[in-house]
């Protein structure tokens, strides 16, 4: 693939308000408008900047599908950028009416909350079995001491064995089992039987033939309709699709499924800031419906219900894992270029390296909650487990 460097004075008027504005941003982030550093913007066809100004992400990122605009390392462009904070200064008028749709309108009901299932989860087996680890673990690794994708996905399903204290016979729930890499490895090492809920169809017949052998059971279900009793709980990168109108319904149903002296494990990407909302590039190209939550968010969501035990940050460990997708993304592509084209390969391209650069700029966060009901005898000591 080749793209063809233009002038900025083709493109945009570098006297213009809106052009000096942009290479304020930029140069304050070290980036350079047509410069020759990895992480510089070149422009390759017109409007990239009035897009930006005009629709934030989604406009810039659908400019990048365009072919409208490179950078050779976009995974540090987006480090850069968003490590000087001052893109939150960039508030367009046009978004204002779908920030309020976010806060007011509840866009993970049960009728809406299978669309990211259709359009994201269900892409195919095939194309996840080529970018993911041999499970298909579709999370954060845990990469303190893994040197690969492989070996930072096993740490992180052991990790929450561990945190959960899971013993065989257990009967655990997984709300957002995804291909059931986690109730597989649980029920390998560690002797449990599962049951598991997801809103993909693609997944769970994955899943089903996959694990046919093993006492799991996976079910094409919305997690609002649970409510038998469980020894643990786990949810491994599900959170992010409930929304903050249906938190506190989240986390009445873990309650109630959840047995006295059972913990309860949620592992989710988290951001900064509690009143903001959804990224709008993200939420229309990748996670339909998607609201990462805060830390205040998840607090008064779990008000009364559980204690926190343990809340732990690995967040950077995320940028990791993405750009590992990202290298066997790249491997695969030829495989499914003819299938899925260039505007795809542009559009995954930019999901990834855009979310790797979040991670490293610490603008987003990837936590896991230990919750009990009603506290730990003698307390939860993670350093023990």
């Amino acid at each position: 693939m080749t793209t063809t460097n233009f002038s900025t004075d083709t493109f945009s008027d570098h006297t213009s308000g809106l052009y000096r504005t942009a290479a304020r941003i930029l140069n304050e982030a070290g980036i350079q408008i047509n410069g020759a550093a990895p992480s510089d913007i070149r422009f390759n066809g017109p409007g990239v900047i009035e897009r930006a100004f005009a629709q934030g992400n989604l406009g810039l990122g659908e400019a990048y599908m365009d072919g409208q605009w490179d950078s050779e390392h976009l995974d540090e462009f987006f480090h850069r950028l968003l490590k000087t904070g001052m893109t939150d200064d960039v508030k367009p008028v046009r978004l204002v009416l779908y920030a309020l749709m976010a806060k007011f309108m509840n866009r993970q009901n049960i009728k809406r909350s299978k669309t990211v299932g259709e359009v994201h989860y269900d892409l195919g087996n095939e194309f996840y079995s080529t970018m993911l680890d041999s499970r298909m673990t579709y999370t954060c690794g845990y990469w303190e001491n893994a040197s690969n994708l492989e070996e930072a996905q096993a740490a992180k399903l052991d990790l929450i064995c561990r945190k959960l204290q899971l013993k065989p016979g257990m009967r655990v729930l997984d709300i957002g089992c995804g291909w059931g890499s986690f109730m597989s490895y649980a029920a390998e090492h560690y002797g449990v039987e599962a049951v598991g809920v997801s809103i993909s169809k693609e997944q769970i017949a994955w899943a089903k033939e996959r694990y046919k052998d093993l006492p799991l059971e996976f079910r094409f279900q919305d997690y609002r309709e649970l409510d038998e009793p469980f020894d643990a709980i786990a949810s491994v990168g599900m959170f992010e699709h409930v929304g903050r109108k249906n938190h506190r319904e989240y986390m009445e149903l873990a309650h109630r499924c959840l047995k006295p002296g059972g913990l309860f494990l949620l592992h989710t990407i988290g951001k900064n800031q509690r009143n903001s909302y959804p990224d709008p590039w993200i939420d229309k190209y990748i996670f339909p419906n998607g609201d990462l939550p805060s830390i205040g968010q998840m607090g008064d969501a779990m008000d009364g219900l559980f204690v926190v035990e343990d809340l732990h940050n690995f967040g950077s460990d995320y940028d990791k894992t993405l750009m590992a997708w990202h290298d066997n993304f790249m491997k695969a592509w030829p495989q499914f270029e003819a299938q899925l084209g260039e505007r795809f390969f542009r559009m995954w391209r930019y999901y990834l390296l855009s979310c790797a650069g979040a991670f490293r700029a610490r603008d987003i966060q990837l936590w896991q909650w230990v919750l009990s009901k009603g506290g730990v005898p003698h307390g939860y000591h993670r350093s023990q487990i």
